[in-house]
């Protein structure tokens, strides 16, 4: 459902001459001016942040696209939700004390707990206080809404309980949240920020949520960081950053196993870039190698497993976007080769890729009564080449002309191989967790 505009109300000062030109027998009337009341909460303590709390509209070019909420941070940073922005190149903020001002850009992205770190061009405005502590059970939470005549709205609340949802900590609030009022701040009785106010389907029930302040606390580390532009947060890459990530020789996956090396692909840029930019968020940094098929590939990059816990459904969170199909007709399932799952032909026609998530084929050897038996299920050919490679190094030529690829393993397949080794649980998940540690650029 798109966030619809929502309005705020200028406070202005009413002025009233009285009285008649004086003479010497009247005393000059001194012109009366008579202020609007100030806005009153329905509870107290929060109408002295109105300068520090936003409403955000997002465009493309001219075309307005979506309104949603943020608060300032730092004087010129404010946080937001990351989601709000997927197609914009643009966006404008309104103060909810009357004040408007255009975001810069951004400085800092949290995809896996949807928070981007903004910078406006003119404005500075007191932050709000961070709470990073203990949150005893029961604390009372508040959120504002945007003033209506003299009034501020409080929806006052409670915290339940910390828990894991989609892979990431949160607090479960009793706050009532809309899907048009997420990104607000969530206070505290002592006035600080527990952390931004939003709402998810967990379990097929939607629950009201605070997204913790210290994931907050880690994108202001990148507030004096060069701005880019919003356009980027789609999955775009600059143009010279592109020509730059061309001359990269390779990156270093390093798991708890081993270190696996890896080369992209200059022909599939698009692909090269996004996984390079998610290298540089930081993005893979703890994520699990969640599905592990024997003999077939080794998968990970899903955000929903840096938390998980054993029998948590995991493997459907990514960065909030897919990309396009990219099936390079020379490229191959041959063991060693990485590429992109996505979802099933019957949800996803044009065969877009996963935003974030990444394979790496093990394989097993293939005869040519198995190739043939491919060949007559997927109606195509394999070359003479292809033939070669699946008998005698092996692969997944199941996968073929189905998945984009976008690189190869050039060092470390053994430890690949030890990966796809171990014990699984049904739903192939490792049955003791292997994580990425990080992974690094070899320039």
């Amino acid at each position: 459902m798109k966030p619809k505009l929502i309005a705020l109300i200028t406070f202005s000062l009413l002025v009233t001459a009285c009285g008649n030109r004086p003479n010497k027998e009247e005393k000059p009337v001194v012109p009366e001016v008579t202020q609007a009341p100030a806005p009153q909460e329905t509870t107290t303590g929060l109408s002295r942040f109105l300068p520090s709390m936003v409403t955000i509209t997002t465009y493309s070019g001219e075309r307005r696209l979506e309104s949603g909420f943020g608060f300032f941070v730092d004087d010129q940073n404010i946080i937001a939700l990351n989601s709000l922005f997927g197609n914009c190149d643009r966006a404008t903020i309104e103060i909810w004390d009357g004040d408007v001002d255009e975001v810069a850009g951004f400085q800092a992205v949290d995809r896996i707990n949807d928070l981007v770190l903004l910078k406006v061009k003119k404005l500075k405005k007191p932050a709000l206080k961070l709470y990073t502590g203990e949150v005893p059970r029961n604390s009372v939470t508040r959120m504002a809404s945007p003033p209506r005549e003299t009034i501020v709205p409080v929806n006052k609340g409670k915290m339940l309980q910390e828990l894991i949802v989609t892979g990431t900590k949160m607090f479960s609030i009793t706050n009532m949240i809309y899907w048009t009022t997420q990104g607000r701040p969530v206070f505290l009785n002592n006035d600080e920020v527990l952390g931004v106010g939003v709402l998810k389907t967990v379990q097929a029930t939607q629950e009201y949520l605070a997204i913790p302040s210290i994931y907050i606390v880690e994108l202001l580390k990148s507030k004096n960081t060069p701005v880019q532009a919003l356009s980027l947060l789609s999955g775009r890459v600059d143009p010279a950053v592109s020509a730059a990530n061309a001359r990269i020789k390779g990156v270093v996956i390093e798991t708890e196993t081993g270190n696996i090396t890896i080369r992209l692909f200059n022909d599939t840029p698009e692909y090269r870039d996004n996984f390079l930019k998610l290298v540089h968020e930081h993005y893979y940094d703890s994520l699990l190698w969640h599905r592990v098929i024997g003999g077939f590939v080794i998968q990970s990059g899903a955000a929903d497993t840096r938390y998980a816990k054993k029998g948590d459904i995991i493997g459907w969170k990514g960065p909030g976007y897919t990309l396009p199909a990219n099936i390079h007709p020379k490229y191959f399932h041959r063991r060693g080769m990485i590429g992109v799952p996505r979802l099933p032909d019957d949800n996803n026609a044009y065969k877009r890729s996963d935003g974030s998530q990444f394979y790496i084929v093990t394989g097993r050897l293939y005869g040519e009564t198995d190739l043939q038996d491919i060949e007559k299920k997927k109606k195509f050919k394999f070359t003479p080449e292809e033939k070669e490679v699946y008998g005698t190094i092996g692969g997944a030529p199941t996968l073929d002309h189905e998945y984009s690829l976008f690189g190869e393993v050039t060092e470390g397949m053994n430890i690949a191989d030890k990966i796809n080794e171990v014990a699984v649980d049904t739903d192939w998940r490792p049955v003791k967790d292997i994580r990425i540690k990080r992974i690094r650029i070899l320039k």
